[in-house]
Order: structure tokens, then sequence, then C-alpha cells
């Protein structure tokens, strides 16, 4: 299937790639079907692009590249409605906020993507523990 994206330009994609959000994104609900697309090999970012609208990308993140201890719980209601059985069902990305120059960009690890892999299922979690930013900069982590 052939898709528009915000950065990348038109690509081929397969709809097992799909991943589902049954509520879509905070501020963008109507969209709930994304694609994961990676950018150059073995780079931290990738984007998250939303297949039926073109306009809606996001550069994401692994956010445990940047701070090494980020940690938080996930509700048993969330683990639930993402099917997870086992840890290893998971994957968790944070959405960056890019900045000029490049160094004073951020990534948010307030509002994590957790992703059920071998489901294709995810939601953004809006976290309530204010330990962690919703503007951590990038410039601490390990690339």
């Amino acid at each position: 299937m052939n898709i528009e994206t915000k950065f990348l330009g038109q690509l081929t994609i397969e709809e097992t790639e799909i991943i589902h959000f049954s509520n879509g994104l905070p501020g963008f609900e109507e969209n709930k079907e994304f694609v994961i697309l990676p950018l150059e090999k073995d780079s931290p970012f990738a984007i998250l692009q939303s297949i039926k609208q073109k306009e809606i990308g996001f550069v994401i993140a692994l956010p445990f590249l940047f701070k090494e201890d980020y940690a938080f719980d996930i509700s048993e209601e969330d683990k639930e409605e993402l099917q997870i059985e086992a840890v290893g069902d998971i994957l968790t990305y944070s959405i960056v906020t890019l900045k000029e120059p490049f160094n004073n960009s951020t990534i948010n690890l307030q509002a994590p993507v957790i992703i059920n892999h071998k489901r294709k299922i995810a939601k953004q979690l809006v976290l309530h523990e204010n330990s962690h930013q919703l503007r951590y900069p990038i410039e601490g982590g390990k690339l």
C-alpha cells in the first residue's frame, strides 16, 4: 500500500506494519492508523506517520536513550486495553519536539507512546506523575 508522508514523501508499506490507536492520539483523535518509519540506520529517531493524512507525522525516539532511569507504571486498565501479556510485548517511544539548533530539541517524557508490537495496537499515555518532564532536553542523551 502506498502512503504520502510528512517528512519522507511517498512510501510503500505493508498493511501488517499498521499500528492501531483505538482513541487516536491526544489532539488527533480522528487519526487511528499509523506506521513507524525508520530514518537512517542506527538512528535513535523514527517517524510516527498517519497513514490517512500526510500532514500528521511525529518525530519519535526511544526515551531510554536520553534518560537511562526513565520508568513509569502502566495501569491494569491500559494493560488490558493494549492486550499486554508480557513486558516483551511493549515498545515505548516518546515524541520529539525539534528546535533550532538541534541541541535545543526536547523529548516528551510525560506522555509516552506505548505499542504492543505483537498485536499492533497502541496508546499515548498521559502520566500523572510529576517526576517526568514534558520537555526533557535530548542534549544529554547517549547518541
